[in-house]
């Protein structure tokens, strides 16, 4: 599902980095190329991993592939410089043309390019080609989610490889002394702090302007603008204000968009000299300058002691985990539409933030997310063994992550390792492995001191700005147990199933040293259950005692959708919803929800049918900026029945004068990120009935629906053991 508000247009139709827009002189190297494997040449399409179907090719465990196609450089772009970007390749890609190298990149996620001049001429033809390296051992390499052979401890949570080309593959003009890096950093939430970074010709002295072009003044067009002068290494700093600013933020996603003119100094003197261009080439390189629009947005995100901020006002994060694969194109988006419909899908959910986990995704999705004011975590993928060599390939990640992805306000956290993978599940006993997360976190915190940081998320934690933890339980009262104890630092640790045959205690802290209070405290994934009933059931009751407990600064829920044999989903694969019981997740994910005093019994049947007046104490937990005060309503249905259509019926009813729909609690009054005391509801029995659902929802003054849940009563049964033999 799309709306206008999700696709707003793009700069040119499917440029790779609209955030970076140099959408006027560009041409896409998609489609069918050639590609060399052992026995012959295949036809691929590009850019989808040769192990997925759509790719045409669909092989696995193809470690070393050469793929081929010829490129050409427009004829019009005389007196540019061609430059050659691939989004992502992996692992080593070495590149040619016409026979001759002209790059080598290693690392299966980051961005690289090629500048072409003098390679090839304005209206030459050449032949491209890749050559890539895809291990099949990939333990000591940053790879994720992908499967390895041999197999990792991670192999039951992994997937098909991802190898080859596997993001787009374009090639742009730009001008002959060009912004090769752009920064821009909105976080004083009165102007933009720019760095440019100027290569090409003549660097050194390159005039640099930096302009607000759209978002700004009072028809959103252009507006404040200063000029630079670089540095002998072609470094600009400087700071454009905005006069009127107006911020970024998840209820109102505003973006400025800075154009970025670059000149040499000569050719700066030129324009100022009223010379112009000239139609010999020499001059023209000289004069033509090189133009980007950079997206941007004024926002601001930190902590103030166990709380998150965002733009100043506390934020309470409440988040799915996704990993970014469909089921023809693994971990390559099938078109943008699908890019644009994952985070549609995620805010119809009632999420306010998406994790990305361990994969670095397509710049388009991270510009959409900018556009829609959906925030993000993001986060690299790790290698699976810890070496030396592991671990420095897993920090050289983190400069082009943020040189590529740290302009956009929708990221708000950055993680880095993931539950010990590529450390061997021993921070706390190896003074080595703890060294190096150490290292990464200081990596990362000199690239970009704009953004809090998960060292190593879920436990185990020895330099972090936010203390996460990962807890899947099946049992709902150990859940609530554990997480009350999480909340009240009574409890540090809690059980972890890292394989089959395999369970360890892990402690939130890696360190003795780190700090137990000050820092704030969430959890980036829990769920549970086998069926899609199940797993309804226990986001509905999970999510609640998350909200329960006021010292969380937020959540993530594992997981948006199925990936492959992984069947987590609050949709399967194909991006469709499952059976859920009834329930909305709108409702569990709400600003305001209902928190109620029970434990659960089964799926099903949260209570047994009472036969006499049931009493619950519900509390208001409310996320909002503003007081909520109102009552507590209850009213018995039949079994599965929605509350729009209890609630439609009940209307009905009023209009044939028949009593107000349901039993009214005592008035509540619930403060922003404050647990409200408990108010009782006291109910009837439903009557001689073997199910019914208890509809639950908070009403306020105005008459207005702020919260919804429901009890399910069913007899409850022990599990069944019977026919059990043994010889």
């Amino acid at each position: 599902m799309t709306s206008a508000r999700t696709r707003p247009e793009y700069p040119g139709p499917d440029y790779p980095r609209p955030d970076r827009d140099r959408s006027d002189r560009w041409t896409s190297l998609e489609g069918t190329w050639d590609l060399d494997v052992p026995g012959g040449t295949v036809p691929i399409k590009v850019p989808f991993a040769w192990e997925t179907p759509v790719s045409g090719v669909g092989r696995t465990w193809l470690e070393r592939a050469t793929y081929r196609r010829p490129i050409a450089v427009p004829p019009e772009w005389a007196g540019a410089r061609p430059v050659l970007c691939f989004g992502a390749v992996h692992h080593r890609a070495v590149v040619r043309v016409d026979g001759v190298q002209v790059a080598e990149h290693v690392g299966g996620s980051t961005a690289f390019e090629v500048d072409l001049d003098g390679v090839l001429a304005p209206g030459a033809t050449g032949t491209l080609e890749v050559e890539v390296q895809a291990p099949a051992d990939k333990r000591d390499i940053p790879h994720g989610k992908q499967r390895s052979i041999p197999r990792d401890d991670y192999d039951s949570v992994s997937f098909t490889p991802t190898s080859g080309i596997w993001q787009p593959v374009w090639l742009e003009a730009r001008g002959r002394t060009y912004a090769a890096r752009v920064e821009l950093r909105g976080d004083s939430l009165t102007g933009f702090d720019v760095a440019v970074d100027v290569v090409g010709d003549a660097p050194a002295g390159a005039v640099v302007t930096v302009e607000v072009t759209a978002g700004s003044g009072p028809e959103a067009g252009a507006g404040e603008r200063i000029e630079l002068v670089a540095d002998a290494r072609g470094s600009a700093v400087g700071r454009v204000e905005i006069a009127e600013p107006r911020l970024w933020s998840p209820a109102d996603p505003h973006l400025y968009v800075l154009t970025v003119t670059s000149r040499s100094a000569r050719g700066a003197r030129q324009v100022a000299d009223g010379e112009g261009p000239a139609t010999d080439v020499v001059r023209v390189t000289d004069v033509v300058p090189d133009v980007v629009r950079v997206t941007g947005g004024l926002r601001r995100i930190d902590r103030r002691g166990e709380h998150l901020y965002l733009n100043d006002e506390r934020v309470y994060l409440r988040g799915v985990l996704d990993q970014g694969y469909w089921p023809e194109s693994g971990q390559t988006a099938p078109d943008v539409d699908a890019l644009v419909a994952d985070l549609e899908h995620a805010r119809d959910l009632g999420y306010n933030l998406v994790r990305k986990h361990i994969k670095l995704e397509d710049p388009r999705w991270l510009h959409h997310a900018d556009r829609t004011g959906m925030l993000v975590w993001a986060e690299p993928p790790a290698p699976s063994r810890f070496s030396a060599e592991a671990a420095l390939a897993f920090e050289a990640q983190i400069p082009p992550m943020v040189e590529r992805d740290g302009n956009h306000p929708s990221i708000v956290i950055w993680g880095l390792y993931n539950e010990e993978w590529g450390l061997d599940w021993d921070i706390p006993g190896s003074a080595d492995r703890s060294a190096a997360v150490v290292r990464a976190y200081e990596a990362l915190r000199a690239v970009d001191d704009s953004r809090p940081i998960v060292e190593n998320s879920g436990w185990a934690h020895v330099r972090t700005d936010l203390v996460d933890w990962h807890y899947y339980d099946e049992d709902p009262a150990a859940w609530a147990a554990n997480v009350a104890g999480l909340a009240d630092g009574t409890r540090e640790s809690f059980p972890v199933r890292l394989a089959p045959d395999f369970v360890a205690r892990k402690s939130l802290y890696g360190s003795a040293d780190h700090p137990r209070t000050g820092v704030p405290v969430l959890n980036s994934e829990y769920g549970a259950g086998f069926t899609s009933l199940e797993r309804a059931w226990h986001l509905r009751w999970q999510t609640q005692e998350l909200r329960r407990h006021d010292r969380f600064a937020g959540y993530v829920y594992t997981e948006l959708t199925d990936v492959e044999h992984e069947m987590a989903g609050l949709l399967d694969a194909d991006r469709r919803p499952k059976d859920r019981g009834g329930l909305d997740p709108r409702d569990v994910n709400a600003d305001t929800v209902l928190v109620v005093d029970l434990v659960p019994a089964h799926a099903g049947a949260d209570i047994a049918v009472p036969d006499a007046d049931l009493a619950l104490d519900v509390h208001v937990s409310h996320h909002g900026p503003n007081v909520v005060s109102g009552q507590v309503r209850a009213a018995w249905v039949p079994a599965g029945t929605p509350f729009a259509a209890a609630a439609a019926a009940a209307a009905d009813d009023a209009a044939a004068a028949v009593e107000p729909w349901g039993v009214m609690s005592e008035a509540v009054e619930a403060k922003p990120f404050v647990l409200s005391p408990a108010v009782r509801v006291t109910v009837p029995p439903p009557g001689p009935v073997s199910s019914a659902r208890l509809h639950l929802w908070l009403v306020d003054h105005g008459g207005t629906v702020r919260a919804r849940a429901f009890v399910d009563a069913a007899p409850i049964e022990e599990p069944n053991r019977r026919g059990e033999r043994w010889e």
